[in-house]
């Protein structure tokens, strides 16, 4: 069985700390030892530690050897546009397990009214919900969550490969919107309309813009759906051989 992953604050001559809820799992639910093995890392790199001692509320670790951490086959930005918080969360999670970097809440014309005003209230539950799936799927590095930003900048954002998933029926589907040729430095750009889709206004925003539009297909997805979706097909191209 795989090792329990934490993230701590910082590694500090070979010895780290950790504080707060985590501890208490550590010592209710894990039922942990001093002795044993765990993995962590500093938001950068992973390492091998071993659980040195804890208290209620402070676990102290030491390292012993740094180890391999996995690795995304490219960089993944995801831009869904902002959705009723329950169901967005379920999008920060499940992005997290599938190796994104950033995520940037995006304000649509279609998106609820007060979500963008409401939204920075829920940034910091929103990190704490992607430390803890990246804690579970072992990521050597959480993703960024940043402030919820209007469409004008979300086109602005620069990637190698930019795509906004449309349901419009003339849209080319997202596999043979992808680029023949492909490297593990490349960037994609990946975003998602609200329930309700694209107002023509922003689908012709995004194309003027140089964004390529996609379709996942003739069913009408969910948002939280097509971003599980775009992302693990755009996973896959881009470990497949090219």
């Amino acid at each position: 069985m795989a090792r329990r992953m934490f993230y701590v604050d910082e590694i500090r001559a070979g010895r780290a700390t950790l504080r707060g809820e985590t501890v208490q799992h550590l010592r209710k639910v894990l039922r942990a030892e001093p002795g044993q093995h765990f993995e962590i890392s500093d938001n950068e790199r992973l390492y091998l530690a071993e659980l040195a001692s804890y208290g209620k509320d402070l676990a102290e670790f030491t390292v012993v050897s740094e180890i391999d951490a996995p690795r995304p086959p490219l960089c993944l930005h995801l831009l869904p546009a902002l959705i009723k918080f329950d169901r967005f969360e379920w999008i920060i999670e499940k992005a997290t397990e599938l190796g994104v970097e950033r995520i940037t809440p995006v304000y649509a014309l279609r998106s609820e009214k007060g979500l963008d005003q409401a939204a920075p209230k829920r940034l910091e539950r929103w990190a704490k919900i992607a430390a803890e799936s990246g804690q579970q799927s072992r990521r050597a590095a959480r993703p960024i969550i940043d402030p919820p930003v209007k469409l004008a900048a979300a086109l602005a954002v620069p990637a190698a490969f930019r795509c906004f998933l449309d349901e419009d029926p003339a849209a080319p589907s997202l596999l043979g919107s992808i680029p023949p040729t492909r490297s593990s430095h490349d960037t994609a750009a990946l975003l998602l309309g609200p329930e309700g889709g694209w107002d023509p206004r922003e689908r012709a925003q995004a194309i003027a813009a140089g964004w390529q539009s996609a379709s996942l297909g003739p069913q009408i997805l969910r948002t939280e759906t097509a971003a599980v979706a775009v992302l693990a097909i755009v996973s896959a191209a881009w470990q497949s051989p090219r």
